[in-house]
């Protein structure tokens, strides 16, 4: 299984995927500030593998706190990460995991030991890990049956073990159809501007024998058309309460042409993706990024010097164009808003 992300004696190890599927590099992070800066330069990426990291990062730091200002450390650590990435709840989902860890350490005695409450912290990030594999283990299962032998399946971005703790939402669904032995194939979107899918759905793809195939991201409507694409898959970085989902630019798109060709368009992603403090897809951050992403290539200019750009990183597909929604808990389909409120 594909290493995303691990803790190692007191540090947190990640592969760097800015430099896939060229090279396998790993890099270690020995204080906070740099599983930070991991996540705000894409060393890792995907909403579960950022709120592992900011869980791992948070106890990384108070590790290094001294005793008499663990409490003010934990709270300026917790604060540093909600600032990375704005769309992905799962970040903040982490956050409040290990809030409520620290404050129920604190809370069970009047003479707080400092060393209980960093084993403690560290336990509670490795808890986070170890169930979003297994949830991903349990969306593969329900998902799976919704692939039929012989689909061709189109997919956006990477939702695999890169995105996540291990083995992957939208991949994982994919994974789990391939070990069952169906014949199957996917598309991957090349997902513009950072390549995701191209760099590491192709990366993990390959290293797993999954017969697949990579188009740019504009083809897909044309393979819709022509009776190529059986069923879209794709994950989320944050799910409204009535269903809308909120995932990597371009998803919003592939839901409108799925939809005008009659083709399922199934969401993959974990209860804790799911804010429902978000009433509908409008109330959900979108996280802009910068310009050279768009208006360069690998440090390279692509457009005119001094050329402006867009670069909003995700974009909104509301729920009318989601068949349904795989989580760990079973499949949810519409009435979403009732079904996800039954669900949590």
């Amino acid at each position: 299984m594909i290493k995303t992300i691990s803790w190692d004696r007191g540090t947190v190890v990640m592969i760097d995927q800015r430099t896939l599927p060229h090279e396998e590099r790993y890099i270690t992070c020995r204080e906070y500030r740099d599983v930070i800066a991991a996540i705000n330069n894409m060393t890792i990426r995907g909403a579960p593998a950022v709120g592992i990291a900011a869980a791992m990062g948070i106890a990384l730091g108070v590790l290094n706190s001294s005793g008499e200002q663990i409490k003010e450390d934990f709270y300026r650590i917790c604060d540093a990460f909600s600032r990375t990435r704005p769309t992905a709840v799962n970040l903040f989902w982490a956050i409040d995991r290990m809030k409520s860890r620290f404050e129920k350490e604190i809370a069970s005695t009047t003479h707080t030991k400092v060393t209980a409450i960093k084993k403690a912290l560290t336990e509670e990030a490795l808890c986070i890990h170890e169930e979003d594999i297994r949830a991903n283990r349990r969306m593969g299962v329900h998902g799976k049956r919704l692939i039929k032998d012989g689909d061709t399946i189109l997919t956006h971005c990477n939702a695999g073990a890169l995105a996540t703790g291990g083995y992957g939402t939208a991949l994982g669904v994919i994974r789990a159809a391939h070990e069952e032995g169906k014949k199957i194939h996917v598309l991957v979107d090349e997902t513009r501007p950072l390549l995701q899918g191209a760099r590491l759905t192709s990366w993990e793809m390959k290293n797993e024998g999954i017969p697949a195939t990579l188009i740019t991201d504009s083809m897909a409507g044309s393979f819709m058309k022509r009776g190529i694409v059986n069923l879209v898959i794709v994950g989320a970085d944050r799910i409204a309460a009535n269903g809308d989902v909120a995932n990597k630019i371009g998803t919003y798109s592939l839901a409108v042409l799925a939809r005008e060709n009659g083709i399922p368009f199934y969401v993959v992603a974990p209860i804790s993706t799911i804010d429902c403090s978000a009433k509908t897809g409008d109330e959900i951050p979108i996280e802009e990024r910068k310009a050279e992403e768009v208006l360069e290539f690998h440090s390279t200019k692509i457009a005119p010097e001094g050329f402006k750009a867009y670069n909003p990183a995700f974009d909104v597909t509301p729920k009318r164009y989601i068949t349904a929604i795989i989580t760990e808990k079973g499949i949810v389909t519409t009435p979403f808003g009732k079904r996800i409120k039954d669900l949590i």
